[in-house]
Order: structure tokens, then C-alpha cells, then sequence
């Protein structure tokens, strides 16, 4: 089987997936659904390519395990968040600026769109598993896995200490500001971002080091268009009536965690 092969493998997994997904969100009338496989998507086409990629086989075992305990914690997590929540704010809007018909139109504008995105940036998952098979696993690797790993405790704390925060009423109107919170703005970011530079780092070191595409179009997705600029827009910007919040956004790192400016 050619490597093209392999890799169009991959998207057509993907494009299967949200096809059945966009099925049950017809029925249920949540597009929203899509935001809860968006890290399941990365795990599909990362398991095609590593069962058929002809790669070091450890090296794809390895990958594959990362993006699975990634995907799977993202996925679950917006799964547990939303619970019970309805249709998410931005697709509703969607649906009622369409023509009557975004519940079929939702396929291909929704669900196929972010499948193929998924397939674009997680191709640099697909490079690892593709070649590097005359070399073993080395110190670069082992590098990868602890730069995952750092992403993954502050993506997944950052969430869990978040949640906890919201659950506490006596917090409403008031900003986040403990914890992760107290060293960078959004450290789930951060740590989405720096989970996809161990990726990086795992391609590298099988030799193709133009896989590091993935990580940066990953961190340029978080940063200017569905992450931390959208986030810091809809909390109000300077001026937000959340107390406190202007002056946490003066001294607290808005990305890369680092000791709050002084008072």
C-alpha cells in the first residue's frame, strides 16, 4: 500500500466519523456534538496510520498512545462540560442566520469542515508514522514524551481547577486567578499548545522534521481564532464589569506561564 494511500486512509476515517456524528446531531438538533469528537478525529486518523504506516513500529506505538490519552481527555472533558447544556451558542447562532435547512447544510459547513481540518493539521501525525523505520527510539523521543506530559498536566489541571471554580457560587462574577490561573491567563492553552510540540518533537526525531507544521497551526488555531484572543473578547476586554479583571490582565501572562508582574 503507497504511503498516499495511507494517508487519504486517514481522512476518509475522519470524514466517516463526522458523518455518523453530523447523523446523530440530525436527530438530536445539537451541532454542538462536533466539539466533542473534535479530539477523537486526531486519535481515528492517527490509528490508521500507525496500524498501515510502515514506520518504526515503537516509534507508532508510542505516538499513537500520546494522541490517545490526549484525545481522549479533551474529548471527554467537553463531553462532561457540556452535558445537558443544549446546542452551544455559536452553532444556534448559525442555525438561525441559515435558511431553515442548517440541520442538513451542517454536514459539510460544520462537520465535514472540521474533519478536514483535522486531517490537515494532524497529517504531521502521519509523517512519524511513515518513515524513520532504520532508527530506533532515542533521547529526542524521550524529550517529546516530557514535553507532552508538561503540556498535558497544565491542559488538564488548568481545566479541572477551572471547573471547580464555576462550580463555586460564591465565585460568580469574579475572575479566575488561582492555581495555573495565577501564572498565565490560559494555561489550557498553553498546555493544547506545548501537547502538540511534543507531537513535534516525536516527527522530528523520526526524521521528518517538517512534521513540526501541525504543532504550529495548532498554536496559531488557539491563539488567534478559536482560543485566547475569542476567550479574552467575549470576557470584555478592558473594562470587563468581572471583578477584579483588568487588574489580573495587567499582571498575569496572557500564554506562556511566568511570576505576576508587580502590583
Amino acid at each position: 500500500m503507497s504511503d498516499v494511500t495511507v494517508l487519504l486512509y486517514g481522512l476518509l476515517a475522519v470524514l466517516v466519523l463526522m458523518t455518523v456524528v453530523w447523523a446523530v446531531s440530525y436527530v438530536r438538533s445539537d451541532v454542538s456534538l462536533v466539539d466533542r469528537v473534535w479530539g477523537i478525529a486526531f486519535l481515528v486518523e492517527a490509528a490508521v496510520w500507525a496500524a498501515y504506516g510502515d514506520g518504526l513500529p515503537e516509534r507508532r506505538v508510542l505516538l499513537l498512545a500520546l494522541v490517545a490519552v490526549w484525545a481522549l481527555r479533551l474529548s471527554g472533558y467537553i463531553t462532561w462540560r457540556n452535558w445537558g447544556e443544549g446546542e452551544d451558542k455559536r452553532y444556534t447562532t448559525m442555525r438561525d442566520r441559515s435558511d431553515g435547512n442548517f440541520a442538513v447544510t451542517s454536514l459539510w459547513r460544520v462537520f465535514w469542515l472540521q474533519g478536514v481540518l483535522a486531517f490537515v493539521i494532524g497529517g504531521s501525525l502521519y509523517f512519524p508514522m511513515v518513515t524513520g523505520a532504520d532508527a530506533g527510539l532515542g533521547v529526542l523521543d524521550g524529550v517529546a514524551v516530557a514535553v507532552w506530559a508538561v503540556g498535558l498536566y497544565f491542559e488538564a489541571v488548568g481545566d479541572w481547577q477551572l471547573s471547580r471554580f464555576l462550580a463555586d457560587p460564591s465565585n460568580r462574577g469574579t475572575v479566575m486567578d488561582r492555581g495555573l490561573w495565577a501564572y498565565t491567563r490560559h494555561p489550557n492553552y498553553f498546555g493544547d499548545s506545548t501537547v502538540w510540540a511534543g507531537f513535534a518533537l516525536v516527527s522530528v526525531a523520526s526524521g521528518a522534521w517538517w512534521g513540526v507544521y501541525g504543532a504550529v497551526l495548532m498554536w496559531f488555531f488557539i491563539y488567534n481564532v478559536s482560543g485566547l484572543k475569542l476567550t479574552e473578547k467575549n470576557m470584555g476586554g478592558s473594562g470587563s464589569k468581572r471583578e477584579g479583571y483588568d487588574e489580573y490582565v495587567r499582571r498575569t501572562n496572557a500564554f506562556f506561564p511566568g511570576p505576576r508582574k508587580p502590583a
